[in-house]
């Protein structure tokens, strides 16, 4: 049975290691993605707010199968949560847990008084967006960059809570 529980301390090196490979794999993405994921989880476990932000990793018994993280988007937007690390391993994808770890993030940001919710990602990433399509999310921007060795179209969406 695939339980989501608590993100803690202990997933971080696994958390930043697949985000590396899977991305490395699927996108071609170099060797700054990982850097970056540690360091919004180092900033993560030494700084957040346990009553509005949270971070959950699915698994079943010791094996994880992914991520998703509500956090707030910062002092300027206080109403505002972002959505960051969403994260499946592949064997998992396709099975409705991707569509219950977005809703477990969600209604975690609505429980904690946010009124709406941010995120950011890249438009090669078909079946999240369609994720998040299908749960009301809608597409603020969309912008060609390059980012991580690789050039991509990345998206912001947003969703009222």
């Amino acid at each position: 049975m695939t339980v989501l529980r608590p993100f803690t301390a202990a997933d971080k090196d696994w958390l930043v290691e697949r985000h590396q490979t899977l991305y490395r794999e699927a996108e071609g993405f170099d060797d700054t993605f990982g850097p970056l994921v540690a360091e919004i989880l180092t900033a993560f476990l030494a700084d957040h707010d346990p009553a509005r932000e949270r971070g959950w990793i699915a698994a079943e018994g010791d094996t994880r199968l992914g991520s998703i993280f509500c956090v707030a988007a910062g002092p300027d937007r206080p109403s505002t949560a972002k959505l960051r690390l969403f994260l499946l391993e592949p064997a998992s994808r396709g099975k409705g847990l991707g569509k219950r770890l977005l809703g477990t993030c969600m209604e975690f940001a609505r429980s904690s008084g946010y009124a709406d919710m941010v995120l950011w990602t890249h438009e090669s990433h078909r079946a999240a967006c369609a994720l998040y399509a299908g749960a009301g999310w809608e597409l603020v921007d969309s912008k060609p960059v390059r980012s991580f060795g690789v050039d991509m179209v990345e998206q912001s969406w947003r969703i009222d809570l």
